[in-house]
C-alpha cells in the first residue's frame, strides 16, 4: 500500500515517514499543494495524509479538487487545527478522518489501518445494494433475480454508483471515474446513460439531485 504525506513541516513529514516505512508501507512526500495534488491524482496513491496549512494551494481546496477526480482515495487530515466548525468543513468538504497535531504514530498508524481495511472491504467480487447485484468477475448484473443485459459503460456507471449507495455524485465525478478523457466537455453523456439504466432496472433506484448529481438509493 502507497501512503502520500502533504506536509510542509520537513520534521513532522520525516517522523511519518520514517515510521510507515518500517511497517512496510510505500511513501511519497509533497512539501506543497501543487506537487500534492499532481502525487494525489496518481492510481499509485492508496491514501493521503493531508495538512491543510499549506504553501501554494491550502490543504482545503486541495481536498475539494480532489474529491472531483478521486473520490473513493481515503484522506485523513492533519491539522493543529482543531476547532469543532473545522472538523465538520473538512468532514463534509471529504476528508475521511481529521487527526489533530500533535499525534500519536500509533494513534495515525491506527486510523491509516482502518481507511485501508474500509477500502479492501469495499473491493469485493460481488456488490449488492437496493436488489441490483453486480459480480464483477463474470461481469453480470441481476436485478431482482432476473438477469440483465449491461454494456461495459452501463456496467461502470452501474458499480461507481454501488460503491457510494446514497451518495451524491456529479457529473464531473462520474465522467472521470467511469469515462476517464473519453468524452467531449458540456457532454450529457451521464443523463443518457442514467436515462439507460433507469429503463432496465427500477427508475426510482437513481434519483437526479437538482445543481449536485445523481444519488443511487439503496432503498427506493
Amino acid at each position: 500500500m502507497n501512503v502520500l504525506i502533504v506536509e510542509d513541516e520537513a520534521r513532522i513529514a520525516a517522523f511519518i515517514e520514517r515510521g510507515l516505512r518500517a511497517e512496510g508501507f510505500g511513501v511519497q512526500v509533497a512539501p506543497d499543494g501543487e506537487l500534492g495534488y499532481a502525487l494525489a491524482t496518481s492510481e499509485d496513491v492508496d491514501l493521503v495524509l493531508l495538512d491543510l496549512l499549506l504553501p501554494g494551494m491550502s490543504g482545503e481546496q486541495l481536498l475539494e479538487r480532489l474529491r472531483a477526480v478521486r473520490p473513493q482515495v481515503p484522506v485523513i487530515v492533519l491539522t493543529a487545527k482543531d476547532a469543532v466548525e473545522d472538523r465538520v468543513r473538512n468532514l463534509n468538504n471529504g476528508a475521511d478522518d481529521y487527526v489533530t497535531k500533535p499525534f500519536s504514530f500509533a494513534e495515525l498508524l491506527a486510523r491509516v489501518q482502518a481507511r485501508l481495511r474500509s477500502m479492501d472491504q469495499q473491493s469485493a467480487v460481488i456488490l449488492d445494494v437496493g436488489g441490483v447485484e453486480l459480480d464483477l468477475r463474470s461481469h453480470t448484473a441481476r436485478y431482482e433475480g432476473r438477469e440483465v443485459s449491461l454494456t461495459s459503460r452501463e456496467f461502470g456507471l452501474l458499480e461507481t454508483f454501488l460503491r457510494h449507495p446514497d451518495q451524491v455524485l456529479s457529473q464531473v465525478q462520474l465522467m472521470d471515474r467511469v469515462w476517464g478523457y473519453d468524452f467531449e466537455p458540456g457532454s450529457n453523456v451521464v443523463e443518457v446513460y442514467v436515462g439507460y439504466l433507469r429503463r432496465k432496472f427500477d427508475k426510482q433506484l437513481i434519483e437526479t439531485v437538482r445543481g449536485a448529481g445523481y444519488r443511487f438509493r439503496s432503498s427506493p
